[in-house]
């Protein structure tokens, strides 16, 4: 994958697939530290410790519709490669946490990507979920929640394109901002 907003849409493709209403996002860029962090947690199904175990094989999946399952793989070879790593914790009935880190300046590291569009693409496609992502930038913080969001739009739905233009456009003024301060 070119960029690590697509590995974060495939996770957070996963943890929809396994029945999360609630998926928390958090992007942790340390740049005094030389560390990037991308957690992906959810409430879904969660997975046996047999099936954490067995994550990184890439003919491993517990879906029906193919026999591969590369996401996971491929996000973690993107993380070591970058002199970081990849871990899983899940309990079933409980949820899933994904974190991802990466040494910041690595040459390997890819770009984050379109993280504010990317977000809001799955907002949009899943107006029936709770999102909630926190971007942080050498300790200054930005949050969006659907919770809120909603709560503004008054019954607006989140897939109206007015609606996807307007909130990836706020997301990718926060995050600039709060680089841009620091």
């Amino acid at each position: 994958m070119n960029d690590l907003s697509l590995h974060i849409i495939d996770i957070i493709q996963n943890s929809l697939t396994a029945g999360a209403t609630l998926i928390k996002l958090t992007v942790n860029e340390e740049i005094k530290r030389d560390l990037l962090t991308i957690e992906i947690e959810d409430n879904g199904k969660g997975m046996s410790v047999q099936q954490v175990m067995s994550l990184e094989d890439p003919f491993f999946t517990s879906r029906t519709t193919r026999r591969v399952g590369m996401g996971i793989p491929l996000f973690k070879q993107s993380a070591v490669q970058s002199s970081g790593d990849l871990t899983v914790l899940s309990e079933p009935g409980v949820g899933t946490k994904v974190t991802a880190t990466f040494k910041h300046s690595h040459i390997d590291r890819p770009p984050l990507g379109d993280l504010a569009n990317s977000f809001i693409l799955m907002v949009s496609a899943n107006p029936d979920r709770e999102f909630f992502l926190r971007y942080l930038y050498n300790g200054s913080e930005y949050c969006f929640d659907t919770v809120e969001v909603k709560e503004i739009l008054d019954g607006l739905p989140l897939y109206d394109p007015s609606v996807i233009r307007t909130l990836t456009a706020m997301v990718d003024a926060n995050i600039k901002d709060i680089k841009e301060e620091n």
